[in-house]
């Protein structure tokens, strides 16, 4: 009785055993009959490098007002097409009394200087019709003249030396000579007053224009109303950020000025965002870029690189490089500023190349390798690799379209 049992307990221990065995066996053995295959095909492979950034205009300017108040009006709205001169806004001004005092001073001052300028200018027209200021040198002359003659006379009578004659006929040619300085310097000193009058006649006017456009906003000069603002280019108005009765600040050397309104030329526009520090040694300019852009997912834009940022910044922890891309417009799309976008720079492209699947392929060493299927088994077959892409991978040597190609591990494909 306890031999039977013994032996049945040893018979079920073999029986395990072997079962066992046999599913070790099988797990560890390839299921060459569910092994997916995949042959080699001819493909497009690029390699890109992946920039995020905005479209923005090149030119996008900020218009502001000449002089400080409040916004009595605006003619334009975000959106509207505008021509260099177009007026934006009319400001009502608030003037300061202490600059108005400051600027009635100016031209109280000015009016002086220049009564006082056109006194003087009376008084040396006087003296230069009169000649009182040659009446000198011109008296000095004719005396030269005189004595000069009668010299002349003695000398040919034999009375006197020609050395002696000499002498004389210099001083004639020396008070001619101051004769003919003192009418120029006459004439230049009425050309100084002339000018000095001019002076002061246009800082009257330049202290009433700006007494006048502190009051009233109008510029004598120019005829142009300083309170009126407009526009300094032609393009798109792409911001008007102030409202009617908002209060608005000039631009000085002290101040930037608030800004009235923002416009931009929309038919040229640039893309600009950053790239990595580990991709901007690949890029240089002149590069092409494919823009796809969140707003219109159905359609890709072309650009050409045209700077790269010199220096990096840190940004959450790496270094970025600005880059600038040229984008070419289309007739079928309106690129609205600010518009979100990536751009895939192409570092090196190949069209109709041979390639597999980069995970179909086995590393060894330096060495690369595939397994092609042979009857019931796989052999494993050198391969020589080209560009990759990073999913799909030329096949320079050792492959051909007709062989069937391992599938060492399948993974799902982002969509994208």
């Amino acid at each position: 009785m306890k031999k039977g049992c013994l032996f049945s307990t040893i018979g079920l221990l073999v029986l395990l055993t072997a079962g066992l065995v046999y599913y070790f066996v099988r797990q560890n053995k390839p299921d060459l009959e569910n092994t997916k295959t995949n042959k080699a095909e001819y493909l497009d492979i690029s390699k890109k490098i992946v920039a995020s950034g905005t479209i923005n205009p090149r030119q996008e300017i900020n218009i502001k007002p000449q002089v400080s108040g409040v916004i009595d009006e605006l003619f334009v709205v975000a959106g509207e097409i505008v021509e260099k001169g177009k007026q934006l806004a009319r400001i009502k001004l608030v003037p300061s009394q202490v600059n108005i005092n400051q600027a009635q001073t100016q031209v109280e001052l000015a009016k002086l200087r220049f009564d006082d300028a056109k006194r003087e200018l009376q008084r040396q027209q006087q003296v230069n019709t009169n000649q009182l200021d040659i009446e000198t040198a011109r008296a000095n002359y004719e005396n030269a003249k005189t004595e000069e003659a009668r010299q002349r006379s003695l000398y040919e009578g034999g009375v006197i030396s020609e050395q002696q004659y000499n002498q004389y006929k210099l001083d004639l040619e020396l008070s001619q000579t101051s004769f003919e300085n003192a009418k120029i310097v006459s004439q230049n000193n009425l050309s100084q007053y002339e000018n000095r009058v001019e002076i002061a006649e246009q800082e009257l006017i330049s202290a009433t224009a700006n007494l006048r456009l502190l009051k009233e906003g109008v510029d004598q000069n120019s005829k142009q109303v300083a309170n009126i603002v407009s526009s300094t280019v032609s393009g798109m108005v792409l911001d008007v950020p102030v409202e009617e009765g908002s209060s608005v600040i000039e631009r000085n050397n002290f101040n930037e000025g608030t800004t009235i309104a923002t416009v931009a030329n929309m038919n040229t526009l640039i893309f600009e965002g950053t790239v990595d520090e580990a991709d901007v040694g690949s890029i240089k300019q002149g590069m092409p870029i494919i823009l796809k852009i969140g707003a219109i997912p159905d359609q890709e834009f072309s650009a050409v690189l045209e700077f790269i940022s010199p220096k990096g910044v840190k940004e959450e922890g790496t270094i970025k490089f600005e880059v600038r891309a040229a984008v070419e417009q289309t007739e079928d799309n309106f690129l609205r500023a600010g518009y979100s976008a990536n751009g895939d720079i192409v570092i090196y492209k190949k069209d109709n190349v041979l390639a597999i699947k980069e995970r179909d392929i086995l590393y060894e060493k330096d060495e690369t390798f595939v397994e092609v299927k042979n009857g019931d088994g796989f052999d494993k077959v050198k391969v020589v690799t080209g560009i990759s892409d990073g999913i799909n991978t030329e096949i320079i040597e050792g492959l051909d379209t007709s062989q069937l190609v391992r599938i060492q591990q399948e993974t799902a494909v982002p969509v994208e």
